[in-house]
């Protein structure tokens, strides 16, 4: 069969397990706090000074020109857009990849490439829902691509100076920095590639341009005594989760290899047999280092969840399909049975996913499995037009479910912009409880639970005391079974 089946039964694939994770996928309490804090950018707030916010500007600033997606068409609508983002750097890591192969092999580095991303039902879905993964990943594989191009120069715009390609990478990573930013591991290690190849030019060009990117990202919250305050108090945020968990670290690499098994076989059979070719191998190491950096230093984060690695795996992807392909172009594999194989294991590890049965089922009951009447994302439709009913035109909710207020297109009070996160002090909650003029409160498991920063369990007595203020103010009209992340129970309350 000609490579092209191969892609069209790739993207084919890729788009199915897409709109899956879009309609069917688990609601994450990530998105409703990510997409609040672009509309709260929308709404003339400022990051950091005016709400609290833990990762770097550039995702609410660029959601924020599109708050009109989610005030139409919800959390689906946010979706849909992150997915365009996720997708764009799929497509730019296979060109990438299918760029760096022997010629020969393009095609095949290129079709392995989207087969390990595109058709991984795990990496797609966190590429779909809306946190920084997408964007990140974005970033970091378009300064690959440009970095792609010393290497590489191409014809057609060969006149171009490799310094231009410095400079215009390290503003692409300064962008990923600016989104999550734990990957300015990324730019110090292309800045040490180059520094240590004595590319002076590059050198210079790379620390430009990532100063000037930099600058223009966090210089107005550095310059602003309020915003820089608020920046530092978000990295303390990290910081005061708890201390390194080689249990949390054991379990997060298992559950990655896990949902990344194609990928990570690729890679053991390209370190074993493959190789880039020799004029591309400084390049090469790059590509893998500059990952392994981030991967390492997340991993070493308090808890050190397996999604965060999701915007990394694409250059992880890229490296292995093209030292995959080098041996296939050496002869040690054959081109149809490298495809096949691949094919085969995305496609078995992606429909054979975890992840399906929990999008269909919220656990098993002793002998019997409990179905899902309905995917999560409808679920939330159906609560927010009861909000509605209840409270028609309102344009306040007082709730900790986030997506809940996306959903309504409502506000929630101030200090509640990240959730089941949000660092209230206890003057602050009772403030809130007793004096809020929120006409509805929608209350899932998540409402008091969880104690910020360390993220430890609320006691027991101090819920209950919330509760009770709670219940000075606000009668029960309705309740949800089985809502949301990990299927709490939904309480609906009025304003008495």
């Amino acid at each position: 069969m000609k490579m092209r089946f191969y892609v069209l039964l790739s993207i084919a694939a890729s788009c199915f397990l897409a709109l899956s994770s879009v309609w069917l996928g688990a609601l994450n309490q990530d998105e409703g706090w990510y997409i609040y804090a672009s509309r709260m950018v929308a709404h003339g707030f400022v990051p950091y000074r005016d709400f609290a916010f833990t990762q770097g500007p550039v995702m609410p600033i660029v959601y924020s020109a599109f708050d009109w997606v989610w005030s139409l068409w919800g959390v689906v609508g946010a979706r849909f857009l992150t997915l365009v983002f996720g997708f764009c750097g799929i497509v730019l890591a296979a060109q990438m990849a299918s760029r760096l192969a022997p010629k020969r092999m393009a095609s095949l580095s290129g079709v392995m490439t989207l087969l390990l991303l595109g058709c991984n039902l795990y990496h797609v879905y966190f590429l779909t829902i809306p946190k920084t993964y997408a964007l990140t990943s974005l970033f970091i594989i378009l300064g690959f691509y440009f970095l792609s191009f010393i290497v590489r120069p191409p014809a057609l715009i060969s006149k171009l100076k490799p310094e231009m390609f410095a400079f215009f990478a390290a503003v692409a990573f300064s962008l990923s920095a600016g989104t999550r930013i734990s990957t300015i591991l990324v730019m110090a290690v292309v800045w040490l590639w180059f520094l240590f190849a004595r590319e002076w030019r590059n050198l210079i060009a790379f620390s430009l341009g990532g100063f000037i990117a930099l600058f223009l990202i966090y210089g107005s919250f550095i310059l602003d005594p309020l915003s820089r305050e608020g920046l530092i108090a978000a990295q303390r945020y990290h910081a005061q989760r708890g201390g390194f968990d080689l249990v949390w670290v054991i379990g997060s690499v298992s559950r990655l290899v896990r949902w990344y098994t194609p990928l990570f076989i690729v890679l053991g059979l390209a370190f074993a047999c493959g190789g880039f070719i020799t004029k591309d191998r400084p390049f090469g190491k790059v590509l893998f280092l500059s990952p392994l950096a981030v991967f390492l230093a997340q991993l070493a984060a308090p808890f050190p969840y397996e999604d965060y690695q999701v915007p990394l795996m694409a250059l992880f992807a890229i490296y292995a399909s093209v030292k995959f392909s080098v041996a296939v172009d050496r002869g040690e594999i054959r081109e149809k049975v490298a495809i096949l194989a691949v094919l085969g294991l995305s496609f078995a590890t992606s429909f054979g996913s975890p992840l399906i049965e929990k999008w269909m089922t919220n656990g098993q009951d002793r002998f019997w499995t409990i179905k899902k009447e309905k995917p999560e994302v409808l679920q939330l439709r159906e609560i927010s037009k009861e909000i509605e009913a209840l409270d028609p035109g309102g344009k306040t909710l007082l709730t900790q479910d986030l997506y809940i207020a996306i959903e309504t297109g409502r506000m929630v009070p101030r200090g509640l912009e990240m959730g089941p996160f949000s660092i209230l002090s206890d003057e602050q909650w009772k403030n809130i409880l007793l004096s809020s003029q929120c006409n509805i409160a929608a209350l899932s498991g998540y409402t008091f639970a969880i104690e910020p920063p360390e993220c430890k369990e609320r006691s027991v007595e101090k819920q209950m005391e919330y509760w009770g203020l709670l219940k000075e103010n606000y009668k029960l009209v309705s309740k949800e079974e089985n809502f949301g992340q990990n299927a709490t129970t939904l309480l609906i309350l009025k304003k008495k």
